[in-house]
């Protein structure tokens, strides 16, 4: 199983080779100040993930992770794609970069005593959680 993903404007392209987690919803400050709203990650282990493509992908601090996490962006468009905590197994990939169709469905909304005042977490049957659950890697 391949799935493909890029940047708005192409100047990052990925692949993953192998599967993909079903996707995590954070509501946290920080993923919403990242990327302008709760961020919905879907995840794929290290050995699977390919950069095809990097030379606009830039990488900055994230500055309250407990996981000592960076996020990676494009440059040239501004895409919010990554968040890589280092310890982990895996990389956590924005679910919109992933070219269609992905097959990947909501499991848990987390960090969602976190959510902004305007966003009414839907009931989707996901789970919702105060932090990340513990096999989110």
């Amino acid at each position: 199983m391949t799935s493909s993903g890029r940047c708005l404007c192409g100047a990052v392209r990925y692949e993953v080779r192998g599967p993909l987690r079903g996707i995590l919803v954070c509501h946290c400050s920080e993923c919403r100040r990242w990327s302008g709203q709760a961020w919905a990650a879907t995840a794929a282990r290290r050995e699977d993930f390919v950069l095809l493509d990097d030379k606009a992908l830039r990488w900055v601090a994230s500055p309250k992770s407990d996981a000592t996490a960076s996020r990676g962006f494009c440059a040239n468009c501004g895409s919010c794609l990554f968040w890589d905590a280092p310890a982990r197994e895996s990389i956590s990939i924005a679910a919109g970069s992933l070219d269609p169709p992905t097959g990947l469905e909501i499991v848990s909304h987390v960090y969602a005593d976190q959510a902004a005042d305007y966003d009414l977490l839907p009931h989707d049957g996901a789970t919702r959680d105060a932090g990340l659950p513990a096999d989110s890697t």
